[in-house]
């Protein structure tokens, strides 16, 4: 009996730690199924904004991608003015297919009052702030389509994507009014600018022969940009995030195309494109 009991006290203390240890397994096991899930959704969102133009259009990311948000900062040179979002931009209603997804999650960061895409913001313009709400595309297949119950849909795994496009460029000051020595580079009226000799205050790019126009950064910014997905999971019932965030980042060379399709401007990557930008 003493040796039974013995045995008991062991083996008590032994589950006794084994069940301290078990939830911190439990959350390890469910923090890497997150992370794995998110790897993989990132590959397929990646591929299918960088390819744009060329993209599969289907309608799989429907039924994966229930919502598109952005909200617009509007600045007039030199300030901040509103941050509006945007009202009924990439609602449910609005997403049946592919394109207009890709086409809302590739919209650039800076775009002029046309939706012209901008290079930055010295002249003014719009900054966009788009993200996805995302039911996760990889996962347990009882979760995925057809599957139409709306409360085991609800309890998927489910995240946002922050989607960045934005353009890569030169670090440019913008000109003021004042000399510059020779060699001085500026951004002025959309376009740069490199002096020839020593500049005094009234010497205009543009207006001033001592000033030429530098073609390089206008043709990289028009055909080389940087995509940046920001996901941050899990989604919860009221809105907010929980602690996972991780951002993927590409460069993307080409141009950027547009397209209205119901009264939204669409954006698409169009690879292995280049547009020639000439001097005046």
């Amino acid at each position: 009996m003493i040796e039974i009991a013995i045995c008991l006290a062991i083996i008590g203390i032994a589950l006794v730690s084994i069940i301290g240890v078990l939830p911190m397994g439990l959350n390890v096991q469910k923090d890497n199924r997150e992370e794995t899930i998110i790897n993989q959704d990132a590959t397929v969102f990646m591929e299918y904004i960088r390819n744009g133009a060329s993209s599969p259009y289907g309608s799989d990311l429907t039924n994966y991608v229930y919502a598109i948000t952005n909200s617009q900062t509007r600045y007039n040179n030199p300030g901040v003015t509103t941050v509006v979002p945007t009202p009924g931009w990439g609602n449910n209603t609005y997403l049946t297919n592919n394109a207009r997804i890709i086409g809302l999650l590739s919209t650039p960061e800076y775009i002029a009052a046309d939706g012209t895409p901008l290079n930055n913001l010295f002249s003014g313009g719009y900054s966009n702030y788009v993200v996805a709400y995302v039911r996760s595309i990889s996962g347990p297949a009882s979760e995925k389509p057809p599957q139409d119950n709306n409360i085991i849909r609800g309890d998927a795994f489910s995240y946002k994507i922050v989607c960045e496009n934005v353009p890569v460029a030169m670090a440019f000051s913008l000109w003021q009014a004042q000399s510059y020595g020779a060699g001085s580079q500026v951004f002025y009226n959309s376009f740069y600018w490199q002096a020839t000799a020593t500049t005094s205050s009234g010497d205009i790019p543009g207006a001033s022969a001592l000033w030429k126009q530098v073609v390089y950064p206008q043709q990289l910014a028009a055909n080389l940009h940087e995509l940046r997905l920001t996901f941050l999971w899990p989604l919860l019932p009221n809105g907010k995030t929980g602690n996972g965030r991780q951002t993927f980042r590409t460069a993307v060379a080409g141009q950027i195309v547009t397209n209205i399709d119901a009264g939204q401007i669409l954006y698409f990557f169009q690879p292995q494109s280049f547009t020639n930008i000439s001097a005046p």
